[in-house]
């Protein structure tokens, strides 16, 4: 069994074969899935999906990009779900930052502001967060380890990016690290380097569908059923067995999530 902890199963580009999609996976192994919240606009389609197929759980959230949309009185009433099983995926992104200086520096300001008050309703509520952290290692890991002891049922490193700094926040011992297509990249090496580094215990795996398509798939619709190849990767580099990947990944997906 190997659980996609991080697939966008709304994304528009399922709307034609998601239940094929969702069949294929399963015949890969692939017996568990969550959505996670990026756009508060889709969370009523992400919540149908999830009553449709007992094997697939939610999150609710903002995305960085998606920020103006939050709605903390909206997540709320949708945590009440017996399928909610995390907060997020929200975090910080300065990949695109505006040029000028003070629209940089009050972009960065609203983007804290509505990643404090995600975190803010996981300690509530209580549940796991989805972390999305991308070009914001600095101010993520200062944000984050005055949070951890807060975080008491965790939280994951959405497509961990390698950084030395993140894998700091291990210490912890309640934060874990999601694993996907980019391993499989040819230009991985960072992330091929740490992966030995990270406690296995924390290791998850995901495919972040429909994008980042690992290989042999470059190019095509991401998939969960794809996430096999991941594992396959995973096992490859830490020397173990696709057995004893898919059984650590999923103990671990479990452990955090409390689901499946």
């Amino acid at each position: 069994m190997i659980i996609d902890t991080h697939c966008h199963l709304d994304d528009n580009r399922y709307n034609d074969d998601l239940d094929s999609v969702i069949k294929n996976a399963r015949n890969s192994g692939i017996n568990g899935f969550i959505i996670p919240g990026a756009d508060i606009k889709d969370i009523e389609k992400i919540v149908k999906i999830s009553e449709i197929y007992d094997d697939v759980f939610f999150a609710i959230g903002v995305h960085p990009y998606d920020k103006d949309g939050f709605d903390e009185a909206t997540l709320l009433a949708y945590a009440k779900h017996q399928k909610c099983v995390a907060v997020g995926e929200c975090g910080l992104d300065y990949f695109r930052l505006p040029k000028d200086e003070n629209e940089k520096i009050a972009e960065k300001s609203a983007q804290k502001r509505v990643f404090l008050a995600q975190l803010e309703m996981a300690v509530k509520l209580d549940k796991p967060v989805i972390l999305h952290i991308r070009d914001a290692n600095e101010d993520c890991f200062k944000i984050l380890s005055d949070y951890a002891p807060k975080l008491k049922s965790g939280a994951v490193m959405h497509c961990y990016n390698a950084s030395p700094l993140l894998l700091e926040l291990s210490k912890f011992g309640n934060f874990y690290f999601g694993i996907g297509g980019v391993l499989t990249f040819t230009n991985a090496k960072n992330l091929v380097e740490i992966l030995p580094k990270i406690p296995k215990d924390r290791l998850v795996l995901e495919t972040d569908s429909p994008y980042l398509t690992p290989t042999p798939h470059r190019g095509e619709r991401n998939e969960p059923a794809f996430t096999r190849f991941v594992a396959k990767k995973m096992a490859e580099i830490l020397n173990l067995s696709d057995a004893q990947v898919a059984e650590l990944t999923t103990d671990n997906a479990k452990r955090l999530f409390k689901c499946f």
